[in-house]
């Protein structure tokens, strides 16, 4: 039987990843979280509680802040490792402005210490690195970015990913760690932080209260994404962690060889647009207002947008739109506490 250790398993889209990984798997899993403003323990709780009890004897929980180095006793309690799945960061952008240097230390730093744990594991199949589609930058109309295009840090949370991703690479190239990179964008679903755009938009249309939506400077145009669910991208990392191994190596600029891969959404949608859907799955009429959110708050940009090109032709797709946003927004109509 496989062990996956999964860091940043109480986060948002660390507790789908593990929900997805016992519903389809037989992998006993290792959940380590230092449980901050970002892991809720109550996620992980939820989802064990609907499990039977020879599912909750594949889950292992341990407290580690990936900070500090791993020492024999952390080692000793995560036992043998067959994939490590790096979720844990430092997420929120406007935090990272606020505190960069802790974000430095979070993705940065704890990458690092991640990784040398890793490069111990003589049995390690796959090293799975997250990261974000916001190393990319901001995205012009037309543009998709691809893979192994070039990277355009626009705030300290994208440049202390990019960072982390480096280390991935260098470590993939001189030590041989057999390690990909995932980039993924805008997820959603059950249990995220009410502070988020789609938790927030679900609040807000049930209280009649007006939703704030981005827009350019002349508040004539909202920003978009691509939106995708939480257990959409689980699927696509379990579909990279049975498969990865088969595709074709690829080598990038200068002759890095470390697999990149894109998870997106199926459509692109402006924030209106978003708010619109949510407000009509609920019944209730949307109260909106254009907000220049972007020009007047550096590191924040209008558009992001990716490819999903290379996972669709290696044949992985995620489900669409309509489909994940109703059942999200059901979901947490019938349990608000998770927007109070």
């Amino acid at each position: 039987m496989k062990t996956a250790l999964i860091t940043g398993s109480a986060g948002f889209i660390g507790h789908h990843l593990v929900r997805h990984l016992l519903d389809e798997t037989d992998w006993n899993l290792v959940c380590l979280d230092r449980l901050d403003y970002s892991g809720d323990i109550n996620r992980l709780h939820e989802i064990l509680e609907e499990c039977s009890v020879e599912t909750k004897k594949r889950v292992k929980i341990v407290y580690h802040d990936l900070k500090a180095p791993f020492n024999p006793l952390l080692v000793n309690r995560i036992g043998n490792v067959d994939f490590i799945l790096h979720l844990a960061a430092g997420s929120h952008v406007d935090r990272s402005i606020e505190y960069p240097m802790e974000f430095i230390q979070d993705n940065v730093i704890g990458t690092a210490n991640l990784l040398e744990y890793a490069r111990t594991l003589e049995e390690l199949e796959l090293f799975v690195y997250f990261s974000t589609d916001e190393v990319f930058g901001p995205a012009p109309e037309g543009v998709k970015y691809k893979e192994n295009d070039r990277y355009n840090s626009t705030n300290p949370y994208s440049a202390t990913k990019a960072a982390a991703e480096e280390l991935v690479v260098a470590y993939h190239n001189t030590y041989k760690l057999p390690a990909i990179i995932t980039h993924t964008m805008n997820v959603f679903g059950e249990r995220q932080h009410p502070e988020k755009y789609i938790p927030m938009c679900i609040s807000r249309a049930l209280r009649g209260e007006t939703v704030t939506v981005h827009s350019n400077s002349n508040k004539t145009k909202a920003g978009s994404r691509n939106y995708i669910h939480g257990r959409d991208v689980a699927s696509a990392v379990l579909f990279l962690c049975n498969n990865a191994k088969y595709f074709e190596p690829e080598v990038d600029f200068g002759g890095a060889k470390c697999p990149k891969y894109n998870i997106v959404g199926s459509t692109e949608l402006d924030n209106l647009e978003l708010a619109q859907k949510i407000a009509k799955i609920l019944g209730r009429e949307l109260k909106y207002k254009f907000v220049d959110f972007h020009s007047s708050r550096p590191g924040h940009d209008l558009r992001y947008a990716l490819s999903g090109e290379k996972m669709k032709k290696l044949g992985w797709e995620p489900r669409s739109i309509d489909e994940t946003l109703k059942e999200t927004v059901e979901w947490t109509y019938k349990n608000n506490r998770w927007i109070v």
